[in-house]
């Protein structure tokens, strides 16, 4: 009988998060591009979205993968290259439906779509030898994390929310729909003020007048506010990859991984949940973005 997905998946995270591990952090710093975060490409170059990100990444942290890319057997066969002779594949999957007919009481037919998940193996271009040389050429670094990074002040600035600073405290106050933070100056490093401000942005977006997200939250410290905050705690790892940041685990992420602990161990679908609203999180600020015209000479 097939393991279950979802399971497979969410005790993967859950034996991390028991050794104090977080699984979309560690890319972060073992080396994956240079040390700078990146979400797992497709052989296209498109990037995986969703639970895979975090699947990808934890079996890139677990094997030591220095490249983004993957594929699958044809895929890697189709370029000319072949897998390394033991290699095994990691697991992706994505969600479908069925449509089944069911005869009602009044002898009427009515179709009914049933979801459902599907995964298939892919493999990391450091398992593949003889791919075109593209795939494993380590980029240079273009950021210097010394100073405030414009793109990434660019990102924050266009999403026109109201940030204030001041105080030693970051968070999303909804009532007021206001994110505060603390100075730029008081953070460790800029990466780790925008991946704070990432955090909190991804909290602005549950807001009712954007993506209205509720996790029936009632008070500190509940299923729902660990819920939302794991949420917040992924959309931000979206986001830094999308800005190229690397950024470290905060202080505070201990407290928060007992919380979540238990809402996996409850819940096995929990982590497909948080990571599939923590996507639409990044792609609603992503969207705020503005649209950047093709320069007419360079067109030319």
């Amino acid at each position: 009988m097939k393991q279950d997905i979802y399971q497979r998946v969410t005790d993967k995270i859950i034996a991390d998060l028991e050794q104090g591990q977080l699984t979309w952090m560690k890319p972060w710093s073992s080396g994956n591009m240079d040390g700078k975060i990146i979400k797992p490409l497709r052989h296209n170059g498109l990037p995986y979205n969703g639970i895979n990100i975090l699947m990808l990444w934890g079996a890139a942290m677990e094997h030591g993968y220095c490249s983004p890319y993957w594929m699958t057997y044809r895929q890697a066969k189709e370029l000319g290259g072949h897998v390394k002779k033991g290699e095994r594949g990691n697991l992706v999957v994505y969600a479908n439906t069925i449509t089944k007919t069911e005869e009602q009481d009044d002898g009427s037919a009515e179709e009914r779509k049933i979801p459902f998940m599907k995964g298939y193996s892919v493999f990391n271009c450091d398992q593949i030898e003889g791919l075109p040389e593209h795939y494993t050429v380590t980029p240079e670094p273009i950021i210097d994390p010394a100073q405030r990074i414009d793109h990434a002040e660019d990102f924050f600035a266009s999403t026109k929310a109201d940030i204030r600073h001041g105080g030693n405290s970051a968070h999303y106050a909804l009532g007021s729909d206001h994110v505060q933070m603390p100075v730029f100056e008081s953070f460790r490093s800029p990466e780790s003020y925008y991946a704070t401000l990432a955090h909190e942005l991804t909290h602005w977006t549950r807001h009712a007048s954007r993506l209205d997200r509720d996790f029936g939250r009632k008070k500190w410290g509940d299923e729902g506010y660990a819920r939302e905050e794991l949420v917040a705690e992924l959309g931000a790892a979206f986001l830094c990859a999308d800005l190229a940041l690397t950024p470290e685990p905060g202080t505070d992420h201990a407290a928060y991984i007992q919380s979540w602990l238990k809402v996996l161990n409850d819940d096995k679908r929990a982590i497909f949940s948080a990571a599939a609203h923590a996507q639409r999180a990044a792609d609603y600020l992503n969207g705020l973005q503005p649209v950047i015209e093709e320069d007419a000479e360079a067109a030319a």
